[in-house]
């Protein structure tokens, strides 16, 4: 018997999903996951107010995501081993008080600290998806998920377009206590909307630990999506993270809320997750990977030329590229999920967790590096940065299945 599998023990049958609950599960997702970009379209309003560089900036939104991958890696394998309700709701508690401390920071570096616990306490949403996974039953697992994950890219998505506007009418602080009280008005409601769950491992948190390693080895397919949806946030945090930086200069000139209201042209991407789930049923999560990285690509590379363009042009074409690389990641995402979930049953948070690290350290890495191709070479460093992580996505997903294959132990 495998150290995956190890100590682990039966579940007793759960209570159906309704549509009430597939939606509260959906919009906690969303809510949650929100939390983690909502300071990305205030970028250049934090700048003004703290007088910080570009550089400098970009750690606000590199901190809260390498603070979601530590989360991650740390915490959200425990919903094996815990009642994940009760995980969930501490998460909230933590999570309104890390927004809270953002609203009152007095400089940068409360903010960064601040940023950073966001990070940790919003791997909630990693809770949730698992969640809906352990409740659907078996015959609607995928419509189910793929309805919850609709919510949490949402979330990413549209966070953007709400924090632009509410930044924009009554500053960063005002959204970031807006976003503490939906926190806690979502708890109030999962506390009362979700059942308990029994765990479905006795393995000590070490050895739970420990395990997400022996996942690691044993499943080559597991590695291969790690690394290809790693490269595509890597893409889509250097977009998303440097965007209002760029507007907000020549010669747009834009404000947070022209930053933000790009999330809507995304959010066409995620609408279509539940699609993207059914192609995977169809075609293969193999083939789907593929097409979602050859589209994210090409909708990256088509931004070389906006410099080129008339600002009105210029916004139109980011637009539309937005609408096509946010869908070509999501398709990805929607793919090796599907491919995840199905390696272990048993160990779906820990194959979740060690899926979503791998996401998330993109997602960081992309911040960070992102924020440095501007400062250095400006928009068509980042268009280059963004072309080149697809264009290795799309490499590996290129590759033989034998090339990764699962490690012997």
């Amino acid at each position: 018997m495998s150290a995956t599998t190890s100590h682990s023990i039966s579940s007793p049958a759960q209570p159906g999903l309704s549509s009430s609950r597939v939606l509260l599960l959906a919009t906690g997702a969303g809510l949650a996951v929100a939390s983690l970009y909502y300071n990305q379209p205030m970028l250049g309003i934090l700048g003004n107010d703290f007088g910080a560089e570009d550089a400098t900036l970009g750690w606000i939104p590199a901190l809260t995501q390498l603070g979601y991958a530590v989360g991650i890696l740390l915490l959200a394998p425990l919903g094996d081993r815990y009642d994940r309700k009760r995980i969930m709701l501490g998460k909230i508690a933590a999570l309104a008080l890390a927004l809270l401390l953002a609203a009152l920071a007095p400089g940068m570096g409360t903010l960064l600290a601040a940023s950073f616990a966001v990070g940790l306490a919003a791997t909630l949403a990693q809770d949730i998806v698992p969640a809906a996974a352990t409740l659907a039953p078996a015959e609607h697992r995928g419509r189910i998920v793929g309805s919850v994950m609709t919510g949490l890219l949402l979330g990413i998505l549209l966070s953007r377009v709400v924090s632009g506007l509410v930044a924009e009418q009554f500053g960063w602080r005002a959204m970031f206590m807006a976003a503490a009280v939906a926190i806690v008005v979502l708890g109030a409601a999962l506390s009362r909307g979700l059942p308990s769950f029994a765990p479905t491992t006795t393995l000590p948190y070490g050895a739970l630990l420990s395990s997400l390693g022996s996942l690691w080895r044993q499943y080559g397919e597991l590695r291969r999506a790690v690394f290809a949806q790693g490269l595509l946030s890597l893409a889509f945090s250097a977009f998303w993270s440097t965007l209002a930086v760029m507007l907000h200069a020549a010669p747009f000139h834009l404000g947070a809320g022209a930053a933000g209201a790009f999330g809507l042209a995304g959010a066409a991407g995620a609408l279509a997750a539940p699609l993207a789930g059914r192609a995977a049923d169809r075609h293969g999560p193999a083939v789907v990977s593929r097409r979602g990285a050859l589209l994210a690509a090409v909708s990256f590379a088509l931004m070389a030329v906006v410099p080129m363009l008339p600002a009105q042009a210029a916004l139109v074409l980011i637009a539309v590229s937005t609408i096509g690389f946010d869908l070509g990641i999501q398709m990805s995402l929607i793919a090796h999920q599907s491919l995840v979930y199905s390696l272990d049953p048993a160990a779906r948070s820990r194959l979740n967790a060690v899926l979503m690290v791998g996401m998330f350290i993109g997602m960081a890495a992309g911040g960070a590096l992102g924020s440095v191709a501007l400062a250095h070479y400006g928009w068509i460093g980042v268009v280059v940065l963004a072309t080149v992580a697809s264009l290795g996505a799309l490499a590996l997903r290129l590759m033989r299945s034998g090339a990764l294959t699962p490690a012997q132990a």
